[in-house]
């Protein structure tokens, strides 16, 4: 791992080309000739110490490289049949993009970020898996920044598998599937709500108080909250709770609840836990 700065063009930048700086402990960015070159200088003989200092590659990297060659890496676009991402794995990374997500061009490729909640080791270590499931053969970088961990991937494909990327904030735009996604979310709607609530929803507990023989008792139960300043964003999540039989409410201009008993119960068993 090298401490390196990555100069990046945001998506969230509504009007002109504005350049943004995220840092970080991650690891450096190399194209294909420069890793073969590498691994040529080392087949060859070369030490790790040699190699480094001919090429300015980090030690461990180079030893990353030798001992874990990643097998069968290319850089065939997603999209190409034969070579699509596992679905369950895809929908479930859209819904994390669509809720806490972005896509920025940095130039020989674009960065997905996901920023994710630090006290909440368990969405990051899931984030973390399916990025990497949809793109098996990259790494995942996770950026520390206060208060959340972002999960990264670079890669030149992103916006081949979420055409929803553009200028501006998702909120400022029109967010709206193409067919071959609304198929995929129509087959797989319980990743894709998991995706949805365990970046922008919260499960929370409410109370209420009601007049039993002529005294007030307090009820408590728990509620699925996902607020999302997007009105198309929030159509999606209504959407994938109709196809799965799940009641919701508009709670508020920008959340959607699901507060039912039996529906809170369903929504549990079919996303788990936020954690």
């Amino acid at each position: 791992m090298v401490s390196n700065t990555i100069q990046c063009r945001f998506e969230s930048d509504p009007g002109h080309q504005r350049t943004s700086v995220v840092t970080g402990t991650v690891e450096a960015v190399y194209d294909d000739p420069t890793r073969d070159r590498a691994l040529a200088m080392l087949a060859a003989g070369r030490t790790l110490s040699e190699t480094s200092r001919a090429l300015g590659i980090s030690r461990a990297a180079l030893r990353e490289w030798r001992d874990q060659p990643r097998a069968g890496r290319t850089n065939t676009c997603p999209r190409t049949p034969g070579h699509e991402p596992s679905p369950d794995a895809y929908v479930e990374l859209l819904g994390y993009y669509l809720g806490d997500g972005c896509i920025s061009d940095c130039g020989r490729y674009h960065s997905l970020r996901i920023s994710c909640d630090a006290a909440l080791p368990g969405v990051v270590k899931r984030v973390a898996e399916v990025l990497q499931q949809v793109r098996p053969d990259g790494i995942v970088h996770r950026v520390p920044a206060p208060g959340a961990v972002v999960v990264q991937g670079n890669w030149k494909h992103w916006p081949c598998l979420f055409p929803q990327h553009g200028p501006g904030r998702k909120h400022d735009r029109a967010i709206v599937l193409e067919d071959w996604q609304r198929h995929l979310v129509e087959a797989h709607p319980g990743p894709f709500l998991r995706g949805l609530f365990h970046s922008d929803g919260s499960r929370v507990r409410n109370w209420a108080t009601r007049t039993v023989a002529g005294r007030p008792k307090r009820y408590d139960y728990p509620r699925w909250q996902f607020t999302n300043t997007s009105p198309d964003i929030r159509e999606l999540c209504t959407w994938a709770l109709d196809l799965v039989g799940i009641a919701w409410r508009q709670s508020r201009w920008n959340c959607v609840s699901v507060s039912r008993r039996e529906a809170v119960a369903a929504l549990d068993a079919l996303i788990g836990p936020k954690s």
